[in-house]
């Protein structure tokens, strides 16, 4: 039975748009009567209020039900393949080729809550939990995610994040990065093993506060995105695999409203 409407569900116009994307649904077991958008519509519910799975309201499908898909299609990588192919419509959409030749790379660390799993300490943010790491186009559009421990250097995380992209993206040729991914051997190491310029945006000599620095406000507004989806405030799945699937169902919320916006 259709509830009540929500802010987080999907138009009719989203619904269009992701739908033909969906997987089939299994011939095996017990017929699946449960509308597969009502449980989407359940996920994007946690999503964007940022609630507990067993706080869904009632009028949702049972929440292990939801948990039961948002599960077995990370596993799967449903969710992933979501995400890619909205994002080529949407790039399409623009008149852009599906693969881009620039990129802008940036991380945020986020606090962890006591559900466990990996985390660590950001010693130079000072916070414990866990550090999101994101590649996106000139679009701000996501080319890549990964989540790990805060501990983790942003040189690490750099190289985990870039090597996701190298079988992927064939006309990449640079990337924008903060002046952090410019120390030690990685521009070097990025040359070296994808043949990638990491170019570096340092901060205009003198600068105090807030600068808007040129390409790197691409990622920062991507992570401004992702903040409207409160499930981001923190970080709080027990898996990093968990929190990378949250990070592109809210870009494939966010992508699916605009490529709907086009069909009205």
């Amino acid at each position: 039975m259709e509830g009540p409407h929500y802010p987080s569900d999907l138009s009719d116009e989203q619904w269009q748009v992701i739908e033909p994307l969906l997987p089939p649904r299994s011939n095996v077991g017990a017929p699946q009567t449960i509308p597969r958008r009502r449980i989407i519509e359940a996920i994007l519910y946690v999503n964007r209020t940022g609630c507990s799975w067993r706080s869904l309201p009632h009028d949702f499908p049972k929440w292990r039900t939801v948990y039961a898909l948002f599960w077995e299609w990370r596993l799967l990588g449903i969710w992933q393949a979501i995400h890619d192919a909205l994002r080529d419509q949407v790039r399409r959409a623009d008149g852009r080729k599906v693969s881009p030749s620039a990129a802008i790379l940036d991380s945020q660390t986020v606090k962890t809550t006591e559900v466990g799993g990996e985390r660590g300490y950001d010693a130079g943010k000072k916070i414990n939990g866990r550090k999101r790491h994101l590649v996106v186009d000139t679009m701000g559009l996501i080319l890549g995610v990964v989540v790990h421990s805060a501990a983790v250097q942003d040189q690490d995380g750099a190289r985990l994040v870039l090597t996701r992209l190298s079988e992927l993206f064939t006309r990449l040729k640079v990337i924008w990065a903060d002046s952090a991914y410019g120390r030690n051997e990685l521009p070097a190491w990025v040359q070296r093993t994808f043949g990638w310029l990491l170019q570096t945006i340092l901060r205009p000599v003198g600068a105090v506060g807030f600068v808007l620095l040129p390409k790197r406000w691409v990622v920062e507004r991507t992570f401004a995105w992702l903040g409207r989806y409160r499930r981001h405030s923190k970080d709080y799945e027990r898996t990093t695999e968990s929190s990378e699937a949250m990070i592109l169902i809210s870009m494939i919320h966010l992508m699916s409203r605009r490529l709907g916006r086009l069909k009205t």
